[in-house]
């Protein structure tokens, strides 16, 4: 009787036909998969609970998977085994492995046109969206968090040098001048790096209008081949070898192992992504700023314009029509200028939308952080060609080890710079007919 009882005090009366009349409708689960750790992870969780709480119909769901590389291993295994997310996270030189990736991947412009949704492939800046769009200018993952390489300047390093801060360093040559200041002043580390073929390699090409592969740096094509032994990138790695022979550059490792010495100001000069501004401005106890990435005035009159790092959002395929509009709605949703503004000044990522730009400069968060606007002006003030719209290589992560492999040999003095990269073309190339034999 007890239970009967309870049961009828659950169940019976006016508040239960309401219930059983209208039964609160499940939310449509999305599952997003990433790379962030850190403070750029509490960022990330922070945009999907504002997603989540501002509308009821779906729910996302984030996952860490690891570093850059592991989570695109991560996303392809489980495609593989058919548990899948409906958004992956892929590192800028993983596009054109996703490209590849026939049945995996359901192009973003195609999830949009089926689901609806206000979507407008022109709002996004030209240097970003030619990342990832096709030959047809069709958008095919979603730009998300791109960066592009700049110049991090220690001023209190300069000034203990008897450098002026203001020095100009727009230029290799003054940057190599300065490089002799600062080291003849006792400087332990004048200059350093992170991310040594994406910024002295790839961005170098870019920026001096050269390519760094055939074949519109394999937009054009699979047949492609490497062309990263030119003149100009010779040039550029036979004076760092120099450097550091010298001490007056410091090599720290593949990633952004130089970032933790720059933070601490035991480095003067840091070439660097843009998204460094946050750990920057959160770490160091002296004065900052960041200049544009220097260019070589021996080799051009003018720099071009730099290309992007970071990463793109995946829709992966097999998932339902629920759950795509679910998708499009987020994608939506983190393509907003205010969304996309905040996360512009909060890490030194780009702003992927014209109108992310100009609200963040109707804000005055450029007035008020100079320096911060040098990374969009970089990529903006001319429009991108062949050689500077972007990279698309496959086995890019794998040929990026190669490079990395070649660099440190002439850092460590055992090759000099035409060998070197005459050796990375050589072994990279073998890797791109793989691709190319496995993809046809």
């Amino acid at each position: 009787m007890k239970l009967k009882h309870l049961l009828c005090g659950l169940l019976c009366g006016s508040a239960a036909s309401v219930l059983i009349a209208a039964p609160v409708a499940a939310q449509t689960k999305v599952e997003f998969w990433h790379a962030f750790t850190g403070r750029l992870g509490e960022l990330v969780a922070a945009q999907v609970e504002t997603f989540n709480g501002a509308q009821s119909e779906y729910v996302v769901e984030a996952s860490h998977k690891g570093n850059y590389s592991e989570t695109l291993n991560a996303g392809i295994a489980a495609f593989r085994a058919g548990e899948q997310p409906d958004i992956l996270m892929v590192f800028e030189v993983g596009t054109a492995t996703m490209m590849a990736a026939k049945g995996a991947v359901k192009p973003v412009y195609q999830v949009m046109a089926e689901s609806g949704a206000d979507f407008d492939a022109d709002a996004y800046i030209g240097a970003v969206k030619g990342y990832y769009t096709s030959s047809d200018g069709e958008m095919l993952s979603l730009p998300f968090n791109s960066s592009t390489p700049v110049l991090w300047v220690n001023r209190d390093a300069l000034a203990a040098a008897d450098i002026d801060p203001d020095t100009d360093l727009t230029t290799w040559e003054n940057v190599g001048a300065v490089l002799d200041t600062l080291k003849a002043a006792g400087s332990e580390c004048p200059m350093t790096t992170a991310w040594q073929s994406w910024i002295h390699l790839e961005n170098l090409s870019a920026y001096h209008n050269t390519p760094f592969a055939t074949k519109a740096n394999g937009f054009g094509g699979l047949d492609t081949e490497l062309a990263l032994n030119g003149p100009i990138q010779t040039a550029h790695i036979t004076a760092m070898g120099e450097w550091a022979r010298d001490g007056k550059f410091i090599y720290a490792g593949r990633r952004n192992e130089g970032g933790a010495n720059f933070r601490a100001g035991d480095c003067a000069l840091f070439t660097e992504s843009s998204a460094g501004y946050a750990g920057i401005k959160a770490e160091a106890e002296f004065e900052f700023e960041v200049r544009p990435l220097p260019y070589w005035a021996s080799q051009v009159d003018a720099p071009q314009n730099t290309i992007i790092g970071g990463a793109s959002l995946w829709v992966m395929e097999g998932q339902s029509a629920e759950e795509y509009k679910g998708v499009a709605a987020f994608l939506n949703f983190l393509s907003s200028a205010e969304v996309q503004a905040k996360w512009h000044q909060d890490t030194g990522y780009l702003p992927i939308t014209t109108a992310a730009a100009d609200l963040t400069r109707e804000q005055g968060f450029y007035e008020s952080n100079p320096g911060t606007d040098v990374a969009v002006k970089q990529m903006t003030t001319n429009a991108p060609t062949e050689n500077s719209k972007g990279l698309r290589l496959g086995s890019f992560d794998q040929i990026r080890g190669i490079i990395d492999e070649e660099l440190e040999a002439v850092w460590a003095g055992d090759k000099d710079a035409k060998t070197a990269l005459d050796s990375a073309k050589q072994r990279g190339d073998e890797l791109l007919r793989r691709f190319e034999q496995a993809n046809r």
